[in-house]
């Protein structure tokens, strides 16, 4: 059974289509329309959408960070880990202090079996942002290992 919501978000999907289709260099467009095909559970045809706002010029800081994330996070869930991973480490690359983004990266990194940098990422991110007590009571310690998790005395 349709919802009142659902027909607004597929009247939206239409409209954001033609807009695409009529304006194909607005990378404002593209990723409004990748966004709305990612909520709509579409990520395979998200894709094309959030490539071309990334070639583009247009978008704010903020937007640009959603879509390497929203991109590296589709192409994971599709299942295509090492485009994940390369496009999460883009986005690291450009906004390092994006814990999102990192966490992604760490996500990815893991379904391409590259569970030690995963395990930094997440460690360091830890030791970085937990408000937890004891965390940060050891967070020193989680920051030294999140560098050499193998380390022993």
């Amino acid at each position: 059974m349709s919802t009142p919501e659902d027909d607004h978000l597929d009247e939206t999907r239409r409209h954001l289509l033609l807009l695409a289709a009529r304006f194909p260099d607005d990378a404002d467009v593209a990723y409004r329309t990748a966004c709305l095909h990612d909520r709509l559970g579409l990520e395979a045809e998200a894709v094309p959408f959030y490539e071309r706002c990334l070639t583009g010029t247009g978008l704010s800081d903020e937007d640009r960070r959603g879509a390497l994330l929203g991109l590296g996070s589709t192409y994971r869930v599709l299942g295509r880990y090492a485009r994940a991973v390369e496009t999460l480490r883009r986005g690291v690359a450009e906004y390092p202090d994006d814990g999102g983004l990192r966490t992604f990266l760490a996500m990815a990194l893991y379904n391409t079996g590259e569970h030690h940098e995963a395990m930094r990422i997440l460690l360091g991110l830890l030791a970085a942002t937990s408000q937890d007590p004891s965390v940060q009571r050891y967070r020193r310690a989680v920051g030294l290992y999140a560098e050499d998790l193998d380390a022993t005395v």
